[in-house]
């Protein structure tokens, strides 16, 4: 049974959500640009963070676990991993606060919840989507090594204009994909 965890990496906490949190995931998840790719409510009110977040202090960690990416003692973003134990896979999804990105957090969270989830569920391969217009999301599948599995056509609602639909695209990497990687990492840190 898989308990809930904290994960520290260079610069960040990525810990279960707290109900305290509440304040500061609808500070940055009320940003219309935050939320442009995604299909939350909009405009996002403070009701919808305390929905957010009491379903991620009740989540069963088996199989969703959620973890609140914290820089400097603030919560910045999320990032979860929703696990299909039957066919050892997992997809992940992630988001960080406007003000940081482009200062690789994204990367740096996924990262160590891919090594954790590919360790404590024993994955074969995790994935992740965005819509295909959120270059900046695919790109950090990159440089995590993820490679290009598809396009989704016309897969989800546009969350940001009524009556339309998005493509999404959907990239992966396999266990041993990751562990040459991981590997690759390690050596450039030396």
């Amino acid at each position: 049974m898989t308990k809930p965890t904290t994960l520290r990496t260079d610069r960040l906490v990525l810990r279960p959500y707290r109900l305290s949190d509440v304040v500061e995931v609808y500070g940055y998840a009320q940003d219309p640009e935050w939320g442009r790719y995604l299909p939350i409510p909009k405009p996002y009110e403070l009701r919808h963070a305390e929905e957010f977040v009491a379903r991620s202090v009740l989540t069963e960690w088996n199989t969703r676990p959620v973890f609140a990416v914290c820089s400097g003692g603030s919560v910045i973003g999320g990032i979860n991993v929703r696990v299909d134990a039957r066919s050892s896979t997992a997809e992940m999804g992630y988001g960080i606060a406007r003000e940081h990105w482009g200062k690789g957090l994204a990367r740096e969270a996924a990262r160590a919840v891919i090594e954790w989830a590919f360790s404590e569920f024993a994955l074969a391969k995790i994935s992740a989507r965005a819509d295909l217009s959120n270059t900046q999301s695919w790109r950090v599948m990159e440089k995590l090594g993820m490679r290009r599995e598809g396009i989704l056509r016309s897969e989800l609602p546009n969350p940001s204009v009524p009556d339309s639909r998005v493509d999404m695209v959907v990239y992966a990497i396999l266990r041993e994909e990751w562990l040459w990687w991981a590997t690759e990492w390690a050596d450039a840190r030396s």
